[in-house]
Order: structure tokens, then C-alpha cells, then sequence
């Protein structure tokens, strides 16, 4: 039944079948991919929420810069496998580097 499912109910799946097992640490690989602004918005608020009320941790890669920064505790800029810079997320929000390469032309 999951290939009826539109692309962010199928990532709502995937998030709560990997929840079933009651995990320590989710791994979410690129969760907004391909996905509505609106459904985005709604996963952010779902793995946000996971974080504070059970204190899962999640380790988040995503290329949408400006939801994973605002969502993250920490963040880690990679370029070509290589953390180049890292802080809280609302460091890199604010850092002009990471915002003229990042999010320039994005939300901000």
C-alpha cells in the first residue's frame, strides 16, 4: 500500500516504522527531497517535535541549508566530504560564508 502514498506521506512511513523500534538516534537522510514546501514544513515540525518530547537525537543530512539550520542544535558544513565549518545552528544561520553560499536566494 505504500506506493499510494504521496512522497511525504511515504516519508512520514518511513520515519514512524524506524520509530517502532524505539531508537536513541534517528539517521535522516535528505527527508526533504523532492517535497512540497508545505510537506517540508510539516516533517521538520514532526522530527523538532521527536526531539523535544521523547529526546531523540537526530542526525539530520540535508541540502535544504535553511530548514536543517533553523531545526539543528549543531550543524556541520561539508564540502567534498570535509567539515569545513561547524557551530550551532543558529551560528551558521547568521554566518555571512555560509549564508552567501548556502542561502543566498533560499529562505532568510
Amino acid at each position: 500500500r505504500g506506493g499510494t502514498l504521496s512522497g511525504g506521506e511515504q516519508q512520514m512511513l518511513s520515519i514512524a516504522r524506524a520509530l517502532m523500534a524505539r531508537p536513541k538516534l534517528l539517521l535522516l537522510d535528505e527527508p526533504s527531497l523532492g517535497l512540497a514546501p508545505l510537506i517540508v514544513k510539516q516533517i521538520f515540525d514532526a522530527i523538532r517535535e521527536l526531539n523535544r518530547t521523547q529526546g531523540l537525537t537526530v542526525f539530520l543530512v540535508e541540502q535544504n541549508a535553511f530548514g536543517a539550520l533553523k531545526l539543528a542544535t549543531r550543524g556541520y558544513v561539508m564540502v567534498n566530504g570535509n567539515v569545513t565549518m561547524s557551530g550551532t545552528g543558529k551560528e551558521l544561520l547568521a554566518d555571512p560564508d555560509v549564508r552567501a553560499a548556502y542561502l543566498e536566494g533560499g529562505h532568510h
